[in-house]
């Protein structure tokens, strides 16, 4: 009996491997919802809607700060639901999505107004998030970002190629 079950797993695993990695899909509804999401989770940070919030983060929600603490989704919502971080306003660059069965990841950039604990934190951002297709719905359920800066290009007469990106502390 275990020879037939290191055989039968043995053929699956050939097989498994002789199809490849999984192929994005191509399917214009999958990412067309995905990128909406995006924006939707952007405007309802910027309205302290805590209820669409609550449908677009996962119960089972995570991140790490860029201190090092994991933020649930339990503190996501009590940090907006408390005025501690308030999105004053946001614009998203192009938004990048792989969609792969109910799994999806999403990355792209945004420039944000935004205040933590009454400071301006305003900057540029890069992130990434990892969604999955619960129920016909698409909920984030993990996410990362990190400030950007760009620094300013040559002076005159100097190389313009010198601009480059330089990755900051995370959210």
């Amino acid at each position: 009996m275990n020879k037939l079950i290191a055989v039968l797993l043995t053929g699956v695993c050939s097989a498994a491997a002789l199809a490849g990695p999984p192929q994005p899909s191509a399917d214009p509804s999958a990412l067309n919802a995905v990128r909406q999401l995006e924006q939707d989770m952007g405007d309802a940070m910027v309205r302290a809607d805590i209820g669409r919030l609550d449908q677009i983060y996962a119960d089972d929600f995570a991140t790490i700060g860029s201190s090092g603490r994991v933020i649930t989704k339990k503190d996501l919502l009590s940090d907006f639901q408390s005025f501690h971080d308030k999105l004053v306003s946001f614009e998203n660059g192009p938004i990048d999505v792989r969609v792969f069965g109910n799994v999806a990841v999403a990355n792209g950039s945004v420039s944000e107004k935004r205040l933590r604990d009454g400071k301006d934190t305003s900057g540029d951002f890069v992130w990434m998030d990892l969604l999955e297709n619960r129920g016909g719905k698409w909920v984030v359920v993990r996410s990362a970002g990190t400030r950007v800066k760009i620094d300013s290009p040559a002076p005159a007469g100097g190389n313009a190629a010198s601009e480059r990106l330089t990755l900051g502390p995370g959210i």
